[in-house]
């Protein structure tokens, strides 16, 4: 299961799944047309993608 952590205060949060298919989404990046990478969420199946968890202002790191 990927639990996603702050670095900074420590909240942390379990599994996210496609609410289409039920899947656990994977943890990928992309990289934007200005060239910053961003981290993202992604369905298995093609379902879509959603920009990763953040919080105090950073985003999360994926612990499994």
């Amino acid at each position: 299961m990927a639990v996603y952590k702050c670095e900074v205060c420590g909240m942390s949060i379990g599994t996210m799944t496609c609410g289409t298919c039920g899947k656990e989404l994977e943890h990928s990046s992309i990289t934007t047309e200005t060239g910053e990478t961003v981290h993202v969420s992604e369905c298995p199946d093609g379902h879509g993608k959603i920009k990763s968890p953040m919080c105090c202002g950073q985003d999360m790191t994926r612990t499994d």
